[in-house]
């Protein structure tokens, strides 16, 4: 058992933070949360938690097992990265400024090449899992680089570190070069069949881990290659039966690029003239389920958002790496999303981006809003601090599937959390605590000024990853 006392924040609905003072909240050794109980003197809660059957004193007899926070300190949701690419946490801020299709040959195909030594893929892994949750990101749904052997290393990593993920090999089978594809349609598939027996077997009931489909996007993947991943989407489906936590009624998750820049567009245009658009395209191939995770979707006609609505397909925005690399004006058109009911949460991009902080994509989130905001003549509201808390965390979730486990603090879920520590008198740069500053007002200045090292300690499933 862990509790804890103190100032819980989180966020139960887009552009509402909910901030429960002196709030006792318990954690039961099978990670969930257990009570949640606003409003308790100090005093009260040994009392309180022995009323319920609760050991309270540690093996040194004292309340090691009790938390009290301090003034300057409160408990929020772990971060969910829906966004990533593992194999660049290696090359970010690299070819800033190139155009997407450029910057793929020039920096990120060479680099990922290197995944094909399984030594290389667990140094660079193990320090990519740890330096997300170093900075409070407790979910996070990785690519992998094209190597079945790789992907089972970084699955590995995610487990033995115990960070929640997706993870998923990437599949392209051609338009990269020959260090860098799949030999064929049939070894893309027959790897991504390994590599989902092998996720399934480093955590058999799917507590940390799930398989995510990966096709990097369509130019790098043949017809037959998108087909085949659409039919594994649809074994999943069927198979589906709710016995483990790789079993989901809507089958398994999917991940790709979509509408991410006009070149990478113009380019699928050409290798599908058969389709209207990108929904239309992978929707024929079976590619788009309430499972399916499209990122960075900068442009997107009012057909496309329909369709998307009725799908039930979630986007992934990544305003950092939008910002810099892919050439033109690419921020996405986040409100029409939500407006529309579409699911969205944060990405980082990991080597698209400067930056592996999802609180650097909140703030970066509002100033492309704010962008927008101004493009649209004031039609499109910039998004607010509320907002973007809500996306890197519950609305993360909700584009994951993992909404019924995390993204909140309530009782039921499993305890997926960041202890946040304001005090000014510790090292960093965020904006400093003021005696008279409201629990709102040192939440503000934490998401649009604090950093790592205000992320005091990190849980997934109720296990300290960061301390």
């Amino acid at each position: 058992m862990k509790a804890f006392h103190g100032t819980v924040i989180h966020s139960l609905t887009l552009g509402e933070i909910e901030i429960l003072e002196d709030t006792l909240l318990v954690v039961a050794d099978n990670g969930r949360i257990e009570l949640v109980e606003p409003r308790v003197d100090r005093d009260e809660v040994p009392a309180l938690l022995q009323a319920r059957g609760m050991t309270t004193q540690n093996q040194d007899g004292d309340e090691g097992n009790i938390h009290y926070l301090a003034r300057t300190q409160f408990l929020v949701p772990g971060f969910v990265d829906t966004h990533n690419h593992a194999p660049q946490w290696g090359m970010r801020g690299l070819g800033q400024g190139l155009h997407i299709l450029d910057w793929l040959d020039r920096i990120t195909f060479p680099h990922e090449a290197r995944f094909a030594d399984p030594a290389h893929a667990r140094r660079v892994y193990g320090r990519c899992v740890a330096g997300f949750l170093q900075q409070g990101v407790t979910t996070a749904s990785y690519y992998g680089s094209r190597h079945a052997a790789a992907t089972d290393v970084l699955a590995d990593v995610c487990f033995e570190q115990g960070q929640r993920a997706l993870v998923g090999k990437c599949n392209m089978d051609r338009n990269a070069p020959d260090t860098y594809r799949d030999a064929d349609t049939e070894e893309s598939l027959r790897d991504t069949e390994a590599c989902i027996a092998h996720v399934r077997a480093v955590d058999p009931e799917g507590r940390l881990l799930q398989y995510v489909l990966t096709p990097r996007f369509a130019i790098t993947c043949t017809p037959e290659l998108l087909r085949g991943l659409g039919d594994i989407a649809a074994r999943s489906k069927k198979s589906a039966n709710g016995t483990t936590g790789h079993d989901h009624p809507e089958g398994m998750a999917i991940q790709t690029h979509f509408n991410e820049a006009e070149q990478e567009m113009a380019s699928t245009r050409a290798l599908f003239p058969e389709f209207r658009d990108e929904v239309e395209l992978y929707a024929h191939f079976g590619l788009l389920t309430p499972r399916t995770i499209l990122a960075h979707c900068c442009y997107a006609t009012d057909s496309e958002l329909d369709r998307l609505m009725r799908l039930g397909c979630g986007v992934a925005h990544c305003p950092v790496s939008n910002m810099t690399v892919g050439g033109g004006f690419m921020a996405a058109p986040v409100r029409t999303f939500l407006d529309r009911g579409v699911p969205v949460g944060l990405g980082t991009d990991s080597g698209g981006g400067f930056s592996s902080s999802m609180l650097d994509a909140m703030r970066q989130a509002i100033v492309a809003s704010n962008a927008r905001e101004v493009q649209s003549k004031g039609q499109l509201k910039g998004l607010t601090i509320p907002e973007v808390f809500h996306l890197a965390t519950l609305g993360g979730a909700k584009v994951c599937g993992l909404q019924n486990k995390v993204g909140t603090l309530e009782v039921g879920k499993e305890f997926d959390a960041i202890l946040v520590n304001a005090d000014p008198a510790l090292p960093g740069v965020m904006t400093m605590v003021e005696e008279e500053d409201s629990l709102a007002t040192v939440f503000e200045k934490f998401v649009m000024t604090g950093d790592d090292r205000n992320i005091e300690q990190v849980f997934v499933r109720g296990r300290l990853v960061k301390s």
